[in-house]
């Protein structure tokens, strides 16, 4: 399964997520929303406006949230 992790410079909650993923061997691609006008887009058509925006497979969710992590692994 496919994860992005959609974020911003200096983003705590990004930073834990992407943190708790590599802990968990999770494959995952970042893209920097301050510099991907699309990629920004994306996240606001799915109805976010916080980071990191996380997208694995079906599912996606806003902020650092570890029970969802967890689940991936």
């Amino acid at each position: 399964m496919a994860v992005t992790v959609y974020s911003k410079p200096a983003c705590v909650q990004c930073t834990a997520t992407t943190r708790a993923l590599q802990q968990r061997g999770i494959l995952f691609d970042v893209v920097d929303l301050t510099e991907d006008d699309d990629a920004m887009q994306q996240v606001q058509d799915l109805g976010y406006r916080q980071a990191p925006v996380v997208i694995a497979g079906e599912e996606h969710w806003s902020g650092f949230r570890p029970d969802k992590i967890s689940m991936l692994s």
